[in-house]
């Protein structure tokens, strides 16, 4: 089968399509024939040695595709079933290993397509606005690249429970797309400090929490947003990671709360998956949550897509098309 692998870490460039083995699943495992893999900027991160893997390595953590076998001790899926994921390893190949707790299947009225942009960043969405910080109506949310791919779920998300979302952004075309998402204000970062902007739109309340997946660029502006008690949701770092803090500085800052969630600690079990997919699933069938697809590619250009998600010029999701 082809495969998109990691032989030594590096650049887009280090992505290699190579013929490999097709697996074969064990107990508890499923042998997916896969349609359509997201791509994920945990790519990145692996792909460049910031998330060591034992290598060579395939990439791809999550798609969508056809159940072509099953190990033993599997119940409740069938060959055939149409199933998507969010934590599988070696998702950017013809075939994948998927354990059965790890997967859902797709409502009859979803496309493949769909279902394998919705998992990672729909479910991650999800939790962090359900488990990591509990969103309530009358909160205020900052959410920082308010038009990325989570960014477009979680403003939808967090506007539908009532909370106002303020988003940043850095064209006039994901202002546009981060509004028509929910977000009540949006901020031009690479024109103004979004802090002291943030201060100004609120006129001096600030929020209760804030998603901030950029990481060092945004970090301590995030802090100066926060009101005393409220939480700093760091979920990922698209412009590197942030550096050694002192954990004394909450304290002066108000009791503040940070966390590092990762999406593998809140699919815990089979019956945690299907909720966080599920009540996913239902909000897109309903039409209360739509999905943009801001590129598809074919699964050999692959390295064409690491490049465009990490120049930050995206919006929305990003797709390998594995299977016609």
């Amino acid at each position: 089968m082809k495969a998109i692998q990691v032989v030594t870490p590096g650049g887009p460039n280090t992505l290699q399509e190579l013929v490999v083995h097709t697996p074969r699943p064990g107990p508890g495992e499923l042998l997916v024939k896969t349609a359509w893999a997201g791509v994920n900027f945990i790519d990145t991160y692996q792909r460049s040695g910031r998330y060591p893997l034992d290598l060579p390595a395939t990439l791809g953590l999550e798609g969508a595709g056809e159940i072509a076998g099953m190990g033993t001790s599997v119940t409740g899926f069938h060959e055939g079933d149409r199933v998507a994921w969010a934590w599988a390893q070696g998702s950017y190949a013809e075939y994948v290993i998927v354990p059965a707790e790890k997967s859902v299947l797709i409502p009859e009225s979803m496309s493949m397509e769909i279902a394998a942009a919705s998992m990672m960043q729909g479910v991650t969405a999800q939790y962090l606005i359900t488990s990591v910080y509990s969103a309530q109506p009358g909160d205020l949310a900052l959410v920082h690249a308010a038009a990325g791919g989570v960014g477009l779920v979680l403003c939808q998300m967090l506007s539908s429970r009532g909370v106002t979302v303020i988003g940043t952004v850095s064209t006039d075309e994901k202002s546009q797309a981060a509004r028509l998402a929910g977000a009540e204000h949006v901020i031009r970062y690479d024109r103004e400090d979004f802090a002291p902007r943030l201060l100004e739109i609120t006129q001096g309340y600030r929020c209760n929490v804030v998603y901030d997946s950029v990481g060092a660029d945004t970090f301590e502006g995030s802090l100066q947003c926060l009101a005393p008690r409220a939480t700093l949701v760091l979920f990922g770092a698209a412009s590197g990671p942030v550096p050694p803090f002192d954990l004394q500085r909450l304290s002066a800052l108000g009791s503040l709360t940070i966390t590092r969630p990762t999406i593998a600690h809140f699919l815990t079990s089979p019956e945690e998956n299907n909720w966080r997919a599920t009540e996913v699933f239902n909000e897109i069938g309903e039409g209360h949550l739509a999905i943009t697809l801001g590129g598809k590619y074919d699964l050999a250009d692959a390295a064409q897509a690491h490049r465009d998600l990490e120049s930050r010029a995206t919006s929305g999701k990003l797709l390998l098309q594995v299977a016609g």
